[in-house]
């Protein structure tokens, strides 16, 4: 999982410093009302919003934008009409990629995601021809703080996570889904700094790729990030540390 985690982590580096530059507000929002759609407005009790509110947030997005999105999301505002569609595909190499996208026009979605696969290499596949080899769980980032990333990994696993990852200066705990924020808040109350909480797609089988694919992998994988459209992004690619690096 070493290489699919560093890839999560510099992903989630990479929009944190995009969105500051103000070109992720527009994904986040999208995700804002779609998850205020399916579970109501009121994040005290629904837990996905509240995930997308803390996003949000973390990219300091205003906050009349994220009530905004939210109205949109209850009906309480007019909107276009924003769809969930997860796509499966292969990049170079043959390493399996699940794209998570919110859209308003499937059509124009799938065009250019698909001229991206292409281009690198790759191609979209069916469903379900990837989405097998991918677990869905919960993960949360905690930062240490300059203390022994081990011993907070063994303090995580004591208050329930299922499994733990040192990844740098970086502690990434997982967790069943339905128990990510009560592990979330126990991390809180502990006094350890969350840097991030999400249910994301773990790979089951991860694979290591060639060298002479490794730069072609980064490059789809940060085009498909950088897609207007897209949410999310995994993959089961394990990078070379030197290809990462540059990343």
């Amino acid at each position: 999982m070493s290489g699919h985690s560093k890839w999560a982590g510099i992903k989630h580096k990479k929009a944190v410093v995009d969105a500051r530059k103000g070109q992720t507000f527009t994904k986040v929002a999208s995700e804002i009302t779609v998850a205020a759609r399916e579970g109501g407005g009121d994040p005290a009790g629904n837990f996905r919003l509240r995930l997308a509110i803390q996003k949000a947030r973390e990219v300091n997005m205003p906050a009349d934008n994220i009530e905004r999105a939210i109205k949109r999301g209850t009906g309480e505002l007019q909107g276009a009409a924003i769809e969930e569609i997860r796509y499966e595909g292969y990049g170079p190499g043959g390493v399996a990629i699940l794209v998570d996208a919110l859209t308003d026009n499937r059509n124009r979605t799938v065009a250019g995601l698909r001229n991206l696969f292409t281009r690198s290499g790759g191609s979209l596949g069916e469903t379900n021809s990837v989405a097998w080899m991918f677990n869905r769980t919960g993960l949360i980032t905690v930062d240490p703080k300059g203390q022994d990333p081990e011993l907070l990994a063994l303090e995580a696993i004591e208050l329930g996570a299922d499994d733990v990852q040192v990844e740098g200066d970086l502690v990434e705990v997982y967790v069943a889904p339905e128990r990510l924020e009560e592990l979330r808040q126990a991390l809180l109350d502990a006094g350890r700094v969350v840097e991030r909480a999400e249910v994301t797609m773990q790979a089951t089988n991860p694979v290591e790729v060639e060298a002479k694919h490794a730069a072609a992998v980064v490059r789809l994988l940060e085009a498909l990030e950088e897609h207007d459209d897209v949410r999310e992004v995994h993959c089961n690619a394990i990078l070379p540390d030197d290809v990462l690096a540059e990343v």
